[in-house]
């Protein structure tokens, strides 16, 4: 099985593609392929569809309580790049850039999107 899209939700397309465009960016990864007139705004992540938009029953989005969305970079520079980014557009922090004991002292660091949406981006972090 291979996992096609991973979609968030989004109270402000706007502020989501200027955030996820700065974000991205540090990984290489092309700007937001959505159209104004799209209800959501979009990216590929080597062959992964990263989504973002409004909830569809209406209500505001929300973002997940223990959820956390995992990003691999190459090297720790990335990893500085991606947090100093995201906080330059709106993202919160939730753990400055540097080596974690939780992760067998993988370099990483985590934020949230202006969502809430919990972030993280790791260089060198083996899972299993």
């Amino acid at each position: 099985m291979i996992l096609k899209s991973l979609r968030l939700g989004t109270n402000d397309l706007e502020k989501a593609r200027e955030f996820y465009d700065a974000t991205f960016a540090t990984l290489g990864v092309s700007p937001c392929q959505s159209t104004p007139e799209w209800p959501i705004v979009m990216w590929d992540v080597d062959g992964l569809k990263f989504l973002l938009g409004p909830a569809r029953d209406g209500q505001p989005a929300t973002h997940a309580n223990g959820g956390t969305i995992i990003f691999e970079a190459p090297d720790a520079d990335t990893v500085r790049a991606w947090h100093a980014a995201g906080i330059a557009h709106g993202g919160t922090c939730e753990g400055q850039p540097e080596e974690k004991p939780q992760a067998r002292g993988a370099f990483g660091a985590y934020m949230r999107d202006p969502d809430g949406n919990k972030l993280g981006m790791y260089a060198g972090l083996k899972m299993g």
